[in-house]
């Protein structure tokens, strides 16, 4: 409190922690995948449920990742414009698509992975084994918890 107002504790408030994380990691590694492969932050994230779930829909994608439909199918045409995704139309609605990553698309896929565990070890270098798995516990849960 500060003359009777109350004052948000930022070192204290998770959103905001959490927030700050968030956008310091975008701001490092979005910067290497624009230099490096002309690709943002949301473009790798769908590259990754590419690889994951090959053959997945923009709505998937969606679902997984936590970004709109435009948001998606704007990365989903960047990386099919540079040859990296392919997709095939559904038999049944045309307008549902099937998408995967294409030959070229895995090998850049590879070269942001590595740069990807790369930022990430450096981002976790000095926290130890069990303070790491208890916040990704935690994170996990909040994530439940927002989905409720």
């Amino acid at each position: 409190m500060r003359a009777g107002i109350r004052i948000l504790d930022i070192d204290h408030y998770a959103p905001f922690l959490l927030n700050a994380v968030s956008s310091a990691w975008q701001r490092q590694t979005s910067a290497i995948y624009r230099r490096d492969f002309d690709l943002g932050i949301v473009d790798w994230r769908v590259m990754a449920m590419l690889n994951i779930e090959p053959e997945i829909t923009a709505n998937r994608i969606c679902e997984v990742i936590r970004v709109d439909k435009a948001a998606a199918s704007r990365s989903l045409k960047i990386l099919e414009a540079q040859g990296l995704a392919t997709y095939a139309a559904s038999n049944s609605d045309p307008r549902r698509r099937s998408w995967w990553l294409t030959g070229a698309g895995q090998e850049v896929h590879s070269d942001i992975l590595a740069i990807a565990l790369d930022c990430e070890a450096r981002m976790l270098a000095d926290i130890p084994p069990e303070d790491l798995e208890t916040y990704l516990r935690v994170m996990r849960k909040m994530l439940k918890n927002l989905d409720k």
